[in-house]
C-alpha cells in the first residue's frame, strides 16, 4: 500500500465513521423530518400509521449510521494493520 493510497483509505474510513455518528445521534430528527415530509405529501394519515412511518425511518438511520461506523472503524483498523505489518512503500 502506498502512501498515499493510506491517506485515501483514512480519509475515507474516518469520513465513514464521522457520517456513522451524525446518522445514529441524529436519527431521530431525521427520522421525523422525513416522516412529517411524507405526511405533508400524503395529505393527512391515521396517527398509528403515522408512528410507524416515523419509527420506520429512525430505524433506518439508525441501521444506516451502524453500517458506516462499523464499515468505517473496519478500514482504518485495516489501514494500520497495513501500516504496522508491511509499512509504507515510498
Amino acid at each position: 500500500m502506498s502512501k498515499e493510497n493510506f491517506k485515501h483509505f483514512n480519509f475515507v474510513g474516518f469520513s465513514l465513521i464521522v457520517c456513522g455518528f451524525v446518522f445514529l445521534f441524529f436519527s431521530v430528527d431525521f427520522g421525523t423530518s422525513i416522516a412529517e415530509f411524507w405526511l405533508i405529501s400524503k395529505g393527512g394519515a391515521d396517527t398509528a400509521l403515522y408512528h410507524i412511518v416515523i419509527q420506520s425511518y429512525i430505524n433506518s438511520f439508525l441501521i444506516s449510521g451502524t453500517i458506516f461506523l462499523v464499515a468505517g472503524i473496519m478500514m482504518v483498523t485495516l489501514c494500520y494493520y497495513q501500516l504496522h505489518t508491511k509499512g509504507l512503500n515510498k
